[in-house]
C-alpha cells in the first residue's frame, strides 16, 4: 500500500537540520534564558541568534520578533493586546480568518467594540470595495490573513494595510500559512503587526511570533517576569525557538526551489482532478504554490478523507484546527459555495517530501474511491 502525507498546512515534520540544531539545547545546553550564569547566557546567545534569523526571513529588526508558543497566542496577542489600549470602535476582519483570530474579534464585540466581517470574492480573495466601505466608519483595528490556510489565496494584505493605515487604525496580517512558501516582506506589506509559527515550516510545534512595529502599543495577555519586551511572560522555550530559527534560515534558501516543484506537483494534481470533475476552489486567483482545496458534487468530504486514510493518504477536509466540526467551512460559506458542495470540501497541501509518483499513486487512489462512493451515494438515493 502506499503512503503518503499531503497534509503539511495543518503540520509539517521536522526537517532533520532543524531537529540537530535543536538537540544541543534539549541535551546538554539547557539553561534558563533568563539566568546570569554560563548555561542561562549560552540559552540566551540561542534565542537572540533565533531572533535574528526569523526577522531575516520576514525583513524586519530582531527587536520587532517577541516569540509566543505559536500562531494562536500570536494572534491573540495583537487583537487583544491592542485592543486594550484602544477606546472600542469597530474592529474589521476577513470572513475567512482563522479561528484565533475571529473568536479573540467576537469576545471584542461583547466589550463595547463593532465587528466588521470584511466579504470576500467567489474566488476567495479580500473584496477591496468591501474594506472601503468598512473603513467608511471608525476603526481601530484590521486583521487579514496573508494566505488561507484551506483555499491558499493570498490575499491583497499590502492594499488592506494601505487603506487602513490611511483610516487611522492598526493593521495585522496572520502570515502563518504564506511563511516558508511565498516571500513574506515586513516592510512592504506596510503592516503594524504580523504573526509567524514555526511548525508549519518545518519547524517544531509549539513556537511562534508576533513581529510588531516598533509605535505599536501592546498590553501582554500573560503577566510575569517580563519576557521578550514584557510583552510575553513566560521561560522561553529555547529548543523550539532555536529550531524556529533554523527553520527560517533552511525556507531562506530554498524556498524558490521548492516552490517551483510543488507548483509543478499541484498541476499534475488538478489537472487529474478536473477530469474526475471535481470543483477546485480559489483556482482563479494568486496561491500559495503547495495547496489544492476541492470537492465533488454529491460526495462527502470526511467520507472522502476516511477511505483515502484507508489507503494510505493523508489529507484534510477543511481545517485540521476546526475538524472535530461537522459544519461546511466558513472560508468556503463566505465566499458563495453552497453548504451542500461546502461540506464536500478536501484540503491537499504538498510539501518537501512529496513527488510525482505519489501524486500520480494519489490519483488513481481518489478516483476508486470516487466512483465507490458516487455508486454508494446512487444507491441511498
Amino acid at each position: 500500500m502506499s503512503h503518503a502525507y499531503f497534509d503539511h498546512n495543518a503540520t509539517t515534520p521536522v526537517d532533520e537540520r532543524v531537529l540537530d540544531a535543536m538537540l544541543p539545547y534539549l541535551r546538554e545546553q539547557y539553561g534558563n534564558a533568563s539566568s546570569r550564569h554560563e548555561f542561562g547566557t549560552a540559552a540566551r546567545k540561542a534565542v537572540n541568534r533565533a531572533r535574528e534569523q526569523v526577522a531575516s526571513l520576514v525583513g524586519a529588526q530582531p527587536v520587532q520578533v517577541i516569540f509566543t508558543s505559536g500562531g494562536t497566542e500570536a494572534n491573540n496577542l495583537f487583537v487583544r493586546g491592542a485592543a486594550a489600549y484602544l477606546k472600542p470602535t469597530q474592529i474589521a476582519v476577513s470572513g475567512i480568518e482563522h479561528p484565533c483570530v475571529a473568536k479573540p474579534a467576537q469576545d471584542l464585540a461583547r466589550q463595547g467594540w463593532q465587528l466588521r466581517k470584511l466579504a470576500v470574492t467567489h474566488d476567495g480573495e479580500v473584496d477591496l470595495a468591501d474594506v472601503n466601505a468598512a473603513l467608511g466608519a471608525p476603526t481601530g483595528l484590521v486583521s487579514v490573513m496573508l494566505a488561507n490556510n484551506e483555499t491558499g489565496v493570498i490575499q491583497p494584505v499590502a492594499a488592506v494595510a494601505a487603506r487602513a493605515r490611511d483610516a487611522g487604525a492598526w493593521v495585522h496580517t496572520d502570515a502563518v500559512q504564506a511563511l516558508g512558501k511565498i516571500p513574506v516582506d515586513f516592510g512592504a506589506l506596510a503592516v503594524h503587526a504580523m504573526t509567524l509559527s514555526a511548525h508549519k515550516l518545518y519547524g517544531p510545534k509549539g513556537a511562534g511570533a508576533l513581529v510588531v512595529d516598533k509605535r505599536l502599543e501592546l498590553k501582554p495577555i500573560l503577566h510575569g517576569g517580563g519576557h521578550e519586551r514584557g510583552l510575553r511572560s513566560g521561560t522561553e522555550n529555547v529548543p523550539a525557538i532555536v529550531g524556529f530559527g533554523a527553520a527560517c534560515e533552511l525556507a531562506a534558501q530554498r524556498m524558490d526551489e521548492l516552490g517551483g516543484r510543488l507548483a509543478a506537483l499541484r498541476a499534475r494534481l488538478e489537472t487529474g482532478l478536473r477530469e474526475m470533475g471535481a470543483m477546485i476552489f480559489g483556482e482563479r486567483a494568486p496561491r500559495i504554490p503547495n495547496t489544492s482545496y476541492f470537492a465533488f458534487k454529491g460526495i462527502d468530504g470526511e467520507a472522502l478523507v476516511i477511505e483515502l486514510d484507508k489507503l494510505g493518504y493523508a489529507v484534510a477536509a477543511g481545517a485540521a484546527c476546526s475538524s472535530t466540526s461537522t459544519e461546511p467551512s466558513a472560508t468556503l460559506l463566505a465566499m458563495g459555495v453552497k453548504p451542500d458542495l461546502a461540506r464536500g470540501a478536501v484540503r491537499f497541501s504538498l510539501g518537501a517530501g512529496n513527488d510525482m509518483r505519489q501524486v500520480e499513486d494519489f490519483l488513481a487512489a481518489l478516483a476508486g474511491v470516487v466512483t465507490r462512493l458516487k455508486r454508494l451515494t446512487a444507491i441511498a438515493v
